[in-house]
């Protein structure tokens, strides 16, 4: 990593101009940065999960005002017009050119100087109103920054299966999301079982809110178990449920839904 300059936009009259304070770090930045994820123009700028001061508003802009804080995540623009834009699903942008990513995606020059968007580990940002958040002020704002990648990857399915207090929740994992799901599935109020090779992490599931924890190594206490498994991300063709009434090699069937959607 290294310094480099990089041109933001004029501030249009949609945008709004953030001074970055905090950007968080997501594996996705260090595979797309190491080129893991197919060929990239450099030098790019990652980072998609921005937080910072309002500097500048345009003169449409009624949703943030100068001092706010404001967040962005993984896009930054979209069609705006085909059906899932229109039904607040922008990130399945079906229109021409689909949703902007925050970073890599090749744009038009008025857009994204340089023909490239660029992310947040940077000093400053102009985006669209639209495709920001502003931060309420009682919130830790440097925490705020992993809700904007981890946080909505896992709320979203939350919500698209109407998961609801009193409902049993099975969390495969307790990495950088399945952290996240406890902490949001125990305040929804469900009852929440983590699931892990690391018999180690049962103490730190159960201090974020779980009120089981199973070791899917171990054969006996995985018997007799049943696992629906959701698809984070949801695609029409692949939507489905995963039932499992047995197993003990978790992780395999775990990697092999990831690669399916």
């Amino acid at each position: 990593m290294i310094r480099h300059d990089i041109n933001r936009r004029a501030l249009g009259a949609n945008d709004i101009h953030i001074k970055i304070s905090y950007s968080g770090v997501c594996h996705s930045d260090i595979h797309t940065a190491r080129g893991e994820w197919g060929p990239q123009v450099y030098p790019l700028c990652v980072g998609h999960e921005i937080l910072g001061k309002v500097m500048q508003v345009g003169p449409s802009v009624a949703s943030f005002k100068v001092g706010d804080i404001a967040g962005v995540g993984c896009f930054t623009n979209s069609c705006q017009h085909c059906d899932e834009c229109k039904e607040g699903e922008e990130q399945y942008c079906s229109g021409k050119g689909g949703m902007h990513g925050t970073y890599g995606s090749k744009r038009p020059e008025a857009l994204h100087p340089g023909g490239i968007s660029q992310g947040g580990y940077a000093s400053d940002f102009v985006v669209d109103a639209n495709y920001a958040i502003r931060i309420p002020e009682k919130m830790n704002v440097a925490a705020c920054a992993p809700l904007l990648c981890a946080g909505i990857t896992c709320y979203s399915p939350f919500k698209t299966h109407n998961i609801q207090a009193g409902q049993s929740l099975g969390v495969v994992g307790l990495g950088g999301l399945g952290h996240m799901a406890v902490k949001i599935g125990n305040a929804l109020g469900c009852s929440v079982t983590v699931f892990s090779r690391s018999p180690g992490k049962e103490s730190l599931a159960r201090e974020m809110g779980a009120s089981n924890f199973v070791v899917s190594t171990d054969e006996a206490a995985m018997k007799g178990k049943l696992l629906i498994l959701l698809p984070l991300y949801y695609y029409p063709s692949l939507y489905c449920f995963y039932y499992f009434y047995y197993y003990y090699n978790i992780i395999n069937i775990i990697n092999i839904i990831l690669y399916l959607i």
